[in-house]
């Protein structure tokens, strides 16, 4: 799983609104959809809640930097699905078969997006200037 993903927090308005929304004819474009409402919900709760994101110490320098904001994955969608009862084990499972092909083919990330080419890293500290 990467960094910033949800995997283990999912507020019970966003389990609600998987419920309501969730059909079992869903089309891979409402899937992505419902997967934006989710991140976007995500992203309102934590702010209306003032929950701010962890700490980590640079291991290259020790500056404290926050960590990258969490987003929902169209995975952790699917896998929700299973946890929270809302779909059976099977269906989901195929379902993310179906995920990783539709994926694949139509050179999507994890979070149903375009696929951006990976950026060229900065040698050293990506924060050096914010010291």
């Amino acid at each position: 799983m990467a960094a910033g993903d949800v995997h283990r927090v999912w507020f019970p308005e966003m389990v609600e609104h998987l419920r309501l929304c969730w059909r079992d004819d869903l089309s891979m474009e409402a899937l992505l959809g419902l997967r934006d409402e989710l991140d976007d919900m995500l992203g309102r709760i934590r702010s209306t809640r003032h929950i701010s994101n962890a700490l980590f110490r640079c291991p290259a320098c020790g500056h404290l930097v926050r960590g990258a904001d969490p987003h929902v994955s169209v995975r952790a969608t699917i896998l929700a699905l299973v946890r929270f009862g809302v779909a059976a084990r099977e269906p989901a499972r195929a379902l993310e078969t179906a995920w990783s092909t539709y994926r694949k083919t139509a050179g999507l990330d994890q979070y149903g997006h375009v696929a951006a080419s990976e950026p060229d890293r900065i040698p050293g500290c990506a924060h050096a200037d914010e010291r």
